[in-house]
């Protein structure tokens, strides 16, 4: 049995880097796909959106002299080559997927609809969704709580670089301690960085659970839909 049937999985942009610290880990990458093939094939309907921190970061390039909205428009381009990357590496082990994008670029992907979106998991398709949400000043967060909602998935997994939601940052504070569940109310008093405030708060209103676990690990997206309690759950 599954825990979640329709999940909208969150990918770091920073993770695809794998060891190298840039660009794109053809290892990881291909860790990923296995994990999601996995994942597929056990009937879970899965919706995907991947950061761009590995290529650009919208913010970054802001505060380096680059405008924001090309900025953050280079961000979105980031999103859409990670996309075609996975989709490259889902091909390459069987699984039928599609890249959608929020601002229009056929025939590199097709523009993204709440219903085709849909449709395309009902088939058993893994759907791709790029481009984060089309405009800028939102970050890819904010991207994948807004897709989250839109195709009604049961959860938000965001995969990171860490196992969950701590009280300061574990790689900084060797006393930090993890929490298992945590309401949004108490992640916004207490200023964690689980994802920025204007993610947090759509996921409240529309109550889209989110589970933080470190998807680097092979093997934990499996845990995660086994019900193992191996990250941190966030809820209302």
């Amino acid at each position: 049995m599954n825990k979640f049937n329709r999940i909208l999985l969150k990918l770091s942009g920073e993770s695809l880097m794998g060891e190298q610290g840039h660009g794109i880990d053809v290892k990881r990458l291909n860790e990923y796909a296995l994990q999601i093939k996995e994942a597929n094939e056990r009937g879970v309907q899965i919706g995907i959106v991947i950061g761009g921190g590995n290529i650009f970061r919208g913010l970054s390039g802001a505060g380096k002299g680059f405008d924001r909205v090309k900025g953050d428009q280079m961000g979105m381009c980031a999103t859409v080559i990670n996309s075609l990357a996975l989709s490259s590496a889902l091909d390459a082990v069987g699984v039928k997927n599609r890249v959608l994008t929020a601002i229009r670029m056929e025939p590199i992907g097709e523009f993204y609809s709440k219903w085709k979106a849909i449709e395309a998991m009902e088939r058993g398709e893994v759907v791709i969704m790029s481009g984060g949400t089309g405009s800028p000043y939102f970050t890819t967060d904010t991207g994948s709580s807004l897709r989250g909602v839109e195709i009604e998935a049961d959860v938000m997994l965001k995969g990171t670089r860490v196992d969950g939601i701590y009280t300061a940052d574990p790689e900084k504070d060797p006393t930090a301690t993890k929490f298992t569940d945590i309401t949004y109310d108490e992640v916004l008093q207490r200023g964690l960085r689980v994802m920025d405030i204007t993610a947090t708060a759509m996921c409240k209103e529309n109550n889209l659970p989110v589970y933080v676990f470190n998807m680097d690990i092979v093997g934990n997206l499996k845990k995660v839909l086994d019900g193992e309690e191996i990250g941190t759950y966030v809820h209302a």
